[in-house]
């Protein structure tokens, strides 16, 4: 089975995609990550996305056999992962590995196209969103930034994102939209638990 959370950068969705896999018994399986990789491996001149190994072991990342969860979460690397998003040969040498992987057993997918483009067949589709000011606070937090700084970044990565087949603004067909705007962590876990629970009965 898979369940699917997509939505806009700051709505929560790798940190509730995390918690829900936990509350299953599924494997999480961080599409962001995987972008933020082949930026790393960009500033490093390995432009061949298709060769990168990719994999996950627990809460770790890792690139080529090295750990890289820390280094592929600086703010200039997500900037970069945004940017490297949008060249069609990184978006289909990695839809390709999700698809592979998800393939495989009972996941929880999370990522902006991931419910549009990699399983568009998910057996559950939740669509995260938040309040643009909540968006702001959770990232800045999350990342030790100014808010204001990170809502126009925020801003200017909706606006990039939106287009070419992916859409971080508006839910996938048969999503369903869960604003987390002053919900808790678990309260909103608990929800996408009882979707899960809903669509096997």
């Amino acid at each position: 089975m898979l369940v699917a959370i997509d939505g806009p950068a700051g709505a929560g969705k790798s940190t509730v995609a995390r918690a829900v896999a936990r509350a299953l018994g599924f494997t999480y399986l961080d599409t962001g990550a995987m972008y933020r990789c082949a930026a790393l491996a960009a500033t490093r001149g390995l432009d061949e996305v298709a060769a990168l190994e990719i994999a996950f072991d627990g809460d770790r990342i890792l690139l080529g056999g090295e750990d890289v969860t820390e280094l592929i979460r600086t703010a200039a690397i997500s900037e970069q992962a945004s940017v490297v998003a949008n060249d069609p040969k990184v978006r289909e040498a990695l839809v390709a590995q999700q698809r592979a992987l998800i393939a495989g057993g009972d996941y929880v997918a999370e990522g902006r196209d991931i419910a549009t483009v990699v399983a568009p067949d998910a057996e559950v589709k939740v669509f995260l969103t938040a309040h643009p000011a909540e968006r702001a606070r959770r990232r800045a937090a999350e990342l030790g930034a100014d808010p204001q700084d990170v809502a126009a970044e925020l801003l200017s990565r909706d606006e990039r994102d939106s287009g070419h087949g992916r859409t971080t603004l508006e839910p996938a067909p048969g999503a369903q939209p869960l604003d987390t705007t002053g919900l808790s962590v678990d309260e909103v876990v608990a929800e996408i638990v009882a979707r899960v629970q809903a669509a096997r009965a």
